[in-house]
């Protein structure tokens, strides 16, 4: 018969799976999703119908915008507040556009 797990083991084993899944690539958002759809989000803002977003600014891109919570020049995207659990791309856009301080 093998030894229980010490509360130290677990306590370790919790944090090293816990830090495991934080490093894994969060899936991007699809436009056809019914939140992305609903905020008229674009992977490219230089697709944006400005007739359907007029409050559309030139230059405006995810990465400037103060809800983006990646690095702006990261391939992968990075998360945003309004899809969680994944990334939207960084010179993407959205009606939630608010411009970064």
């Amino acid at each position: 018969m093998s030894d229980p797990i010490s509360r130290r083991q677990m306590l370790c084993l919790t944090l090293f799976a816990g830090s495991a899944l934080a490093g894994e690539a969060q899936p991007k958002v699809n436009e056809k999703d019914s939140v992305a759809a609903a905020l008229g989000y674009v992977s490219d803002a230089k697709r944006v119908d400005t007739k359907a977003s007029p409050t559309y600014q030139a230059g405006a891109t995810c990465s400037n915008c103060s809800w983006y919570q990646g690095k702006a020049a990261d391939p992968a995207g990075g998360p945003c507040t309004f899809f969680p659990g994944k990334n939207v791309d960084a010179n993407g856009w959205c009606r939630m556009w608010n411009k970064k301080q």
